[in-house]
């Protein structure tokens, strides 16, 4: 469980102020707001956060990059302080809702930067709209049946009953007095962001058996033109080692990296790491600001 997500790290850098973008999505009257925190001038780059995340996961990350890009931090629908209607949210779904936050922002074919679930729409978006280019670090979307079962411990946190905060508030002492009090804050943690983050619970409820797997990107990512970078750790118990072998072997020209004793908390944990291994990728493959993509199509 240590490794199923992480709590945004400690950072230095200032945060930038939060802002809210209306969107509306094809064929839905609902009207929905997507958070983000957007820094820096030049070149578009888009960054999605992981599984019950959310922008701040960045906050290390995207200040850096920032002082070459123009980067923003977005939550995805169903996440952080977007827009959060109680449905059934797949892939699909989150990929329209990047869409139409990148129409808003007047982007032709930015960069995506995904961790985890993030590198999964990140991976879906590519085959659906323009991109310049893609990092996908620690990404998910290949399917997996061994995953099938691998959270179960987890489905009495999704219970809608104050008798769970009981037991679990119950058990702080005996957690105090064994020295486990970090693991029972962050299951407490869990339980509240299960209750708050719709599509966190509707991912963990919808996806439990192999045939619930419908929108993994296994079989279509050779499809993928757009320069990639792929980026894993050594040490990932949440995505193993052959998921990212996955993508940087089936999409043509992928680069992979592999961080020695790194785990799935890339973005907070192995922060300059990370960013040291970005910054050269983006460098080579110089992303254009939407002024020049603007001057590149009408010479």
């Amino acid at each position: 469980m240590a490794n199923l997500l992480v709590a945004a790290s400690d950072t230095s850098y200032p945060v930038p102020q939060t802002a809210y973008q209306p969107l509306s999505l094809e064929g839905d009257e609902t009207a929905y707001k997507a958070a983000y925190r957007a820094q820096g001038e030049g070149a578009p780059v888009l960054l999605l956060h992981g599984f019950m995340g959310s922008r701040d996961c960045w906050q290390g990350v995207a200040p850096q990059l920032a002082a070459h890009y123009r980067c923003i931090s977005l939550d995805l629908l169903g996440f952080g302080e977007s827009s959060k209607p109680n449905v059934r949210y797949d892939i699909a779904q989150l990929v329209a809702f990047v869409h139409e936050f990148v129409q808003q922002q007047g982007w032709v074919a930015p960069v995506l930067i995904g961790h985890s679930l993030g590198g999964w729409v990140a991976a879906a978006y590519a085959l659906a709209y323009p991109v310049h280019s893609l990092v996908l670090v620690a990404p998910a979307g290949i399917r997996d049946d061994s995953f099938c079962g691998r959270y179960d411990h987890l489905r009495p946190l999704l219970w809608q009953t104050p008798l769970v905060d009981w037991v679990l508030e119950g058990l702080r002492p005996m957690a105090i007095a064994l020295k486990q009090r970090a693991a029972l804050e962050q299951i407490l943690w869990i339980r509240r962001e299960l209750n708050t983050q719709p599509a966190a619970r509707s991912f963990l409820v919808d996806r439990m058996r192999p045939e619930d797997a419908i929108d993994t990107v296994e079989a279509s990512i050779h499809n993928i033109t757009v320069p990639t970078l792929v980026v894993a750790g050594a040490d990932d118990a949440t995505i193993p080692l052959w998921h990212c072998q996955t993508y940087g072997d089936r999409i043509p020209h992928a680069q992979l990296v592999v961080l020695p004793e790194a785990g799935h908390d890339l973005p907070q944990g192995h922060t300059q790491r990370l960013v040291e291994v970005i910054l050269p990728f983006l460098t080579a493959t110089r992303p254009l600001s939407p002024e020049a993509e603007d001057c590149a199509a009408h010479p």
